[in-house]
């Protein structure tokens, strides 16, 4: 990797760390946007946990004590987390639980063990579809968002590898396993952003219960979700564990025949050519962390390498910029879903109509994640 972009990298994030309080993340646009203050949710635990892969990978001390002061100001002595209530059983709210245990393992704040516990309660209590999957959210019942695969299951597959005797890793690899049954394209070998299996939401087809789209960062979300989930398995001779190995391969192999000559994805990935199609940082960076630590793992062939690589540099190529002396990564699509508030009906111009934005760590975060993997490539 060029060496002037490894500094450029180094400064950019030294920056946002610099200008970032717990409360105010420069990184959380949405947050910024509202004009609130930060609470427990998704967003900064995607850039803390890669904060603390920065300082796996480094060895420098800033990253830890970062990650630590942001997590610590907001889970209280008795493991109780301000800004999240496990009652509003919403599967984003799971994701930022990830750093709490290598925060506990770093060091052995038992208000994180406690923290943790309290995140596991609930994995225990989110409702379900009639397949077995959890909903998104309690507000969008027996829906199946593929974001939510990665905000949940590599918290939940890392709580019962540790401390619950693996009990329940075929809940875990049977939720995977539905996703593919019921949300996978055969032809193209891509993933529908959601799936209603209740066949009621306005956006969905009513045969299938599919919304019409694959959507990248969600199709990154899922990719991620598998990678990550096998990461914290236990691989001994287990049959669903070689099946999930498969999928991420076939997910891979799929993704790759839409990548673009830059490197990039589109942010819908089949439709390159479409009129205001654009190329879009956060799933592009996504693939080059999964393209890049999917051979680290041995999952993928080495040659796959190049992939990767090519990802990245393309995503820092078109949208790492130097702006009045302060680098910026643009490029970023800020939001997307189904239903809600604003009726996104999840067409083409839907996605199309979400504001691109800089620096937001829906995009950082992963691009840190995959920068990581890179420096793990010498």
């Amino acid at each position: 990797m060029d060496k002037t972009l490894q500094e450029n990298i180094f400064k950019y994030i030294d920056e946002l760390l610099e200008k970032s309080t717990p409360d105010r993340p420069i990184w959380n646009i949405e947050k910024i946007l509202e004009g609130k203050k930060a609470d427990w949710n998704y967003i900064d635990g995607c850039m803390i946990k890669a904060i603390l892969e920065m300082y796996a990978i480094t060895g420098e001390k800033k990253y830890f004590d970062f990650a630590d002061e942001f997590i610590d100001y907001r889970v209280r002595e008795d493991g109780t987390i301000d800004g999240y209530s496990v009652e509003e059983l919403n599967i984003d709210n799971v994701n930022a639980g990830k750093t709490l245990f290598e925060l506990y393992d770093l060091t052995g704040k038992e208000k994180y063990r406690k923290a943790i516990d309290l995140v596991y309660s609930q994995i225990e209590k989110m409702p379900r579809t009639k397949e077995g999957n959890f909903w998104h959210k309690n507000i969008y019942p027996n829906q199946v968002w593929l974001d939510g695969l990665y905000m949940g299951q590599p918290f939940y597959m890392e709580y019962e590898t540790r401390f619950n005797d693996k009990k329940n890793y075929d809940d875990i690899y049977n939720q995977f396993f539905q996703v593919v049954k019921n949300m996978r394209d055969e032809r193209t070998g891509l993933y529908y952003h959601a799936y209603d299996s209740s066949r009621e939401m306005f956006w969905c087809d009513k045969v299938t219960g599919l919304s019409s789209n694959y959507w990248l960062r969600a199709l990154g979300w899922y990719s991620m979700a598998l990678l990550d989930t096998l990461d914290k398995a236990d691989s001994s001779a287990s049959e669903s564990y070689e099946k999930m190995k498969t999928i991420f391969v076939d997910l891979m192999d799929a993704m790759l025949r839409y990548q673009d000559e830059s490197g990039m994805w589109y942010q819908v990935v089949n439709l390159g050519g479409m009129e205001r199609n654009y190329l879009e940082t956060s799933g592009s960076s996504i693939m080059a962390y999964a393209l890049l630590k999917g051979v680290r793992l041995g999952f993928l062939p080495e040659s796959y390498v190049e992939y990767g690589k090519k990802a990245f540099n393309g995503v820092c190529d078109k949208y790492l910029n130097m702006e009045e002396g302060n680098m910026h990564l643009g490029g970023i699509c800020l939001v997307a879903g189904l239903g809600g508030a604003g009726n996104r009906p999840g067409t083409f111009d839907y996605y199309m109509s979400e504001p691109i934005v800089n620096d937001d760590a829906k995009g950082v975060g992963p691009f840190l994640l995959a920068y990581t993997e890179m420096l793990r490539l010498g």
